[in-house]
C-alpha cells in the first residue's frame, strides 16, 4: 500500500496525471498492491520518486544503446578529457571538468569507455539524477564523482550500494544475479548487477537489455566444472534514498538553483 502523511493513499487520485500505459502508473499500481507499505511525508515526495525511477530506467536503456564496453578493472578505459583513470581501474572526475558534461560524455562517446557492471550502474544513477535535477543543481550537488563499483560512493547515493530485502522489485531498483559456482578462471562472471526495467526485463552492462533467463544462461555458461547450482536473481534490491534526494530537489527549488518542474517532471497538488 501507499501511505502519505500516515494515511492510505488511493492512486486513482492521480489517474489524470499519469497515462495508464506510463511507467509511473505501473509503479504506482505495484506499490498500491504491495504487501509492504510505501510511506511518504507528502505527495511531492512520491512524485519525485516516480520521476527519478523513470529516469533511471531511461538512463539504463540509453546506456545499453551506447558503445560503452565491458572490461575488468585492470583493462578499463575512459575519455581522459573528462576523467582520470585510477591505478585500481576506477574513474575520477578530472579537475576542472563539468560534472554534467562528463557524465553525458559517457553516453555520447561510449566507445572511449570500458568498465565492469557495478560501475555502469553508477553511471546510470548519475545520468538519472542529472535529468531529474537539471545540470545546474546536479553540478552543485556532485562536484566530485568517483566511478568504481560500490567503493567510495557519494553520501547522497550511498544507500544504493547496500542491497536490502524488499517486498517488491520495482522499475528503477538495482538487482543482482548471483552465480554461486562461478569458474575461478573467470571471476568477472560471479554475478551481474542490473537495473530492473519492468517485471520481465533487466539491463546488465555487457549483457544488455534482456529477460532473467538470458542473464542466468550467460552466467551459467561460466560455472566451474561439475557445478550443479544455477545462477539466480537475489531477493534484495539497492535503492537510493529517494526522500533525501527529494528534499535536496526542494531545497534547490527554494533557492532558485534550477528551474521548476516542467511537464516532464510533474509536481502535482491533489487533495485527498
Amino acid at each position: 500500500m501507499i501511505a502519505i502523511g500516515g494515511q492510505p493513499f488511493d492512486i486513482d487520485t492521480l489517474a489524470d496525471v499519469y497515462a495508464p500505459d506510463s511507467l509511473e502508473w505501473d509503479i504506482l499500481g505495484r506499490m498500491s498492491d504491495s504487501a509492504g507499505t510505501y510511506a511518504y511525508d507528502s505527495l511531492s515526495d512520491l512524485s519525485f520518486e516516480l520521476t527519478l525511477r523513470r529516469e533511471i530506467v531511461s538512463a539504463a536503456r540509453a546506456l545499453a544503446r551506447s558503445r560503452f564496453s565491458f572490461a575488468v578493472f585492470h583493462k578499463s578505459r575512459c575519455n581522459e578529457d573528462y576523467w582520470d583513470r585510477t591505478a585500481s581501474g576506477g574513474f575520477d572526475l578530472k579537475e576542472g571538468a563539468v560534472p554534467s558534461e562528463a557524465v553525458m560524455d559517457i553516453y555520447t562517446n561510449g566507445g572511449k569507455y570500458a568498465t565492469e557492471c557495478a560501475t555502469a550502474i553508477l553511471v546510470v544513477y548519475y545520468r538519472a539524477l542529472l535529468e531529474t535535477y537539471g545540470a545546474g543543481r546536479f553540478n552543485a550537488l556532485f562536484p566530485r564523482i568517483h566511478l568504481m563499483n560500490w567503493s567510495g560512493l557519494d553520501p547522497l547515493i550511498r544507500e544504493a550500494g547496500t542491497p536490502k530485502k524488499a517486498a517488491d522489485q520495482l522499475p528503477g531498483d538495482r538487482g543482482y544475479f548471483r552465480n554461486p559456482e562461478v569458474d575461478p578462471e573467470t571471476p568477472e562472471w560471479q554475478g551481474e548487477n542490473v537495473i530492473i526495467l519492468s517485471d520481465t526485463l533487466y539491463y546488465g552492462h555487457g549483457i544488455g537489455v534482456t529477460r532473467a533467463e538470458g542473464i542466468i544462461r550467460g552466467l551459467n555458461a561460466h560455472r566451474k566444472e561439475g557445478a550443479t547450482q544455477s545462477a539466480y536473481l537475489m531477493d534484495e534490491v539497492g535503492r537510493p534514498d529517494f526522500k533525501k534526494l527529494a528534499a535536496l530537489y526542494d531545497e534547490g527549488a527554494v533557492r532558485g538553483a534550477y528551474p521548476e518542474w516542467g511537464l516532464s517532471h510533474p509536481r502535482v497538488s491533489v487533495m485527498y
